[in-house]
């Protein structure tokens, strides 16, 4: 019989992180494990809080807790994309519940069967992109700093979308020319919905001049079509979709607005579901992108089964987090940002174990 255990953690981070949402120096995240007590094993899964989202450790707590009473399947009967539930399940649970009990099936189900996520969901495809790194907000001296730490990273993603009190769309471009003075690797700039359609097409010239390899979503998702229209053809650059695509019902409206998608595995329910958006926008001739939020090992060895399906990649979560505070082993990032993967047994289903006991609830 299958066994649901929550635990919730607090995870000091590396530096202050700060984007256009605001800043925090603590991460709080739900991990769920499911336990098969026939065989004997754990699949992992992880739901960061996000209060900007409304996402919460109680809010998570009591979706999950939900949950405990429908877990009666023996795993001859569980397969992840039976375990997934409806669209209808993720409107009274929440998309990061959904997904974190998602990866956890995924984890379970391929160490039962001693297969690899990955062999399960990379089909003919053989690309294993690298990660770049994530450089928060912060005081051009700083964010050097934080650049210096991992020098050998092939692209940096750079969050701008600076405040007029904050010196703007001029800070932002000083920034990016002070990092330009260390480092010739690429740059992936995100404003996180800080900019508008005039902003982004004016900026897109001198982003482009200073090796910018892309822009993510600069607009807020309710901005008017008209403008997103107006971004897409008039930006220099290609322009990306975060914010904007969180479901697999909005692949599809990117098309003709976006160049690109990036999944976020918690906003869209989980590793099924994100397989689908993954075949869909390829269909509509879209770049996929994968991206994290702050997230521990658990997570990070989630998203890293798709990497041969993926033109780019963001899964630098780990590296964010205070050293030692990571309860997790897994898949994890080389010093070049190249995904290096658990050997034998340890690398089936997700390739998560725990590295210490949590709180439970």
């Amino acid at each position: 019989m299958l066994r649901l255990t929550l635990h919730p953690v607090e995870l000091p981070l590396r530096h202050a992180w700060t984007i256009a949402h605001g800043t925090r120096t603590v991460q709080r995240n739900l991990i769920v494990a499911l336990h098969d007590d026939n065989t004997g094993h754990t699949g992992y899964g992880e739901a960061p809080a996000i209060p900007y989202m409304g996402v919460t450790i109680d809010k998570l707590l009591q979706e999950l807790d939900l949950e405990r009473g429908f877990l009666g399947l023996s795993h001859s009967e569980l397969s992840p994309e039976k375990a997934w539930k409806t669209n209808d399940s993720i409107e009274w649970r929440g998309p990061f519940a959904t997904c974190a009990l998602d990866q956890a099936n995924h984890d379970l189900y391929g160490k039962i069967h001693q297969q690899r996520s990955h062999q399960r969901l990379r089909g003919d495809a053989v690309r294993v992109p690298a990660s770049n790194y994530t450089l928060g907000m912060d005081a051009p001296e700083v964010m050097v700093a934080k650049l210096r730490e991992y020098p050998n990273f092939p692209s940096y993603k750079v969050k701008l979308g600076r405040s007029e009190s904050e010196g703007g769309l001029d800070q932002d471009l000083a920034v990016l020319r002070r990092l330009r003075e260390e480092t010739d690797a690429t740059f992936r700039v995100d404003a996180n919905t800080a900019w508008t359609a005039e902003q982004t097409i004016r900026l897109s010239g001198p982003l482009r001049d200073l090796g910018v390899e892309f822009i993510e979503q600069p607009l807020p998702p309710d901005a008017p079509r008209s403008e997103h229209e107006a971004v897409y053809f008039g930006s220099d650059l290609p322009v990306i979709a975060d914010e904007s695509c969180q479901t697999e019902a909005d692949v599809e409206k990117c098309a003709g607005l976006f160049h690109g998608i990036n999944i976020k595995l918690c906003k869209c329910g989980g590793m099924t579901p994100a397989r689908r958006m993954i075949a869909r926008a390829q269909a509509l001739d879209l770049k996929v992108m994968m991206g994290c939020m702050t997230e521990t090992t658990v997570g990070i060895s989630a998203l890293a089964q798709f990497l041969p399906l993926l033109d780019y990649v963001d899964m630098d979560g780990a590296l964010l987090l205070a050293p030692g505070s990571d309860p997790a082993d897994g898949v994890t990032l080389g010093p070049d940002g190249v995904a290096v993967f658990p050997e034998g047994e340890a690398g089936y289903g997700n390739g998560v174990t725990l590295n210490r006991e949590l709180p439970t609830v």
